[in-house]
């Protein structure tokens, strides 16, 4: 049954008639938010369609350019939690560069989007040239998801170990296995529900992640099943601040590690409501020392306002900043147009994100 049969039944069960009146209309309004979310699971060669995010998208292929003059990757990982292919982009060596181990930056992109499409969009690869790191592209299949999406809501995929934070956990530990990484820089950043599982694995894998980045995300344990979801993507699933409530019937947990962490979130935006990017703020702000807030606003090159929040340890370090962009909806803030869900008229994501990873203590 598809979605849009279920939800019909729902609405001929409670008596009601959707198909005109007032309620002509609500079930494509609800398909279109589940499959947003990738919540709504049909059939695993139907994926979402891409104009339920509001920016401008479009299909990327697989032979996407690479956005950079290294060498770009494909691996596949079987592991007990699934199997998922995998791009590795390896930068070119520049003259003069320093030998030995480099920092990885993970990058997990959002619903409907591929490795391909988020490489091109994000310019991660050419940051990489510039500056001498790797970068993993983990892949969502639709044998997972549907739309693609990395499983943010489910709880079984907000622990460490069997679900998708072990299977990309499990990525890196393959990388540095083929790689010389530098095993105290490994960074990890998405966008929507990419950037919701950047978190998990912040707060799940805090010994194998030294920073995060969280782009139109939502904070951890944000929802546990499909309505909490839709509720948290609204900016309504989320009680009590950063601090969650736990019953033997409601899976709900805290956030309990504060990982450095950097939030871009648009004001506009309206798949995840820009309250989940200061929600993230406050859980990556609960550390053993207090932190000094400071904020300023400025204007990026391409014209949209933004104001930036910092908050800052004893010793002057960011450990977390928040970017707010203001005008900007759903989409990777100064992204290529090459990808999906970008936004060139903001400040740059990509740079401002590895600033903030490089600038952070060696884990450990």
């Amino acid at each position: 049954m598809n979605i849009n049969d279920t939800i019909s039944k729902a609405f001929a069960q409670a008596g009601l008639d959707a198909r005109s009146g007032p309620l002509k209309g609500v079930t494509e309004t609800i398909r279109k938010a589940l499959s947003t979310a990738g919540l709504g699971r049909g059939p695993a060669s139907t994926p979402a369609r891409a104009d339920v995010i509001d920016v401008p998208a479009r299909d990327i292929s697989a032979k996407a350019p690479a956005q950079g003059a290294g060498e770009f990757m494909a691996r596949t990982l079987s592991h007990p939690a699934g199997v998922r292919d995998y791009k590795l982009y390896r930068p070119a060596v520049r003259a003069g560069a320093r030998k030995g181990p480099q920092p990885l930056v993970v990058m997990l992109h959002g619903c409907t989007q591929s490795a391909d499409d988020f490489a091109a969009g994000t310019r991660m690869n050419r940051l990489a040239d510039e500056q001498g790191f790797l970068v993993l592209y983990p892949e969502q299949s639709t044998s997972a998801n549907a739309s693609r999406c990395w499983n943010w809501f489910r709880p079984q995929d907000q622990v460490r170990e069997g679900g998708e934070p072990a299977l990309i956990a499990a990525m890196v530990q393959a990388v540095m296995d083929e790689q010389p990484v530098d095993a105290k820089r490994v960074f990890v950043a998405g966008l929507s529900a990419g950037a919701a599982m950047a978190v998990i694995l912040g707060e799940t894998w805090p010994d194998l992640f030294a920073a995060v980045g969280a782009h139109s995300g939502l904070p951890f344990a944000a929802a546990h099943d499909i309505p909490s979801a839709m509720a948290a993507m609204k900016g309504r699933g989320v009680m009590g601040g950063a601090r969650f409530p736990g019953t033997a019937d409601d899976p709900r947990r805290s956030a309990t590690h504060a990982v450095p962490t950097i939030v871009f979130h648009g004001d506009r935006d309206h798949t995840v409501q820009q309250s989940n990017g200061q929600h993230i703020t406050e859980q990556a702000s609960h550390t053993e020392q207090p932190l000094s807030a400071s904020s300023e606003t400025g204007t990026a090159a391409g014209g949209r306002r933004y104001t930036r929040e910092v908050h800052a340890d004893a010793a002057g370090r960011a450990r977390v900043e928040q970017w707010t962009v203001h005008g900007a909806g759903h989409a990777w803030s100064g992204g290529d147009a090459a990808g999906t869900y970008t936004d060139n008229a903001g400040p740059d994501a990509s740079a401002e994100m590895l600033r903030f990873f490089l600038a952070q203590s060696p884990r450990g």
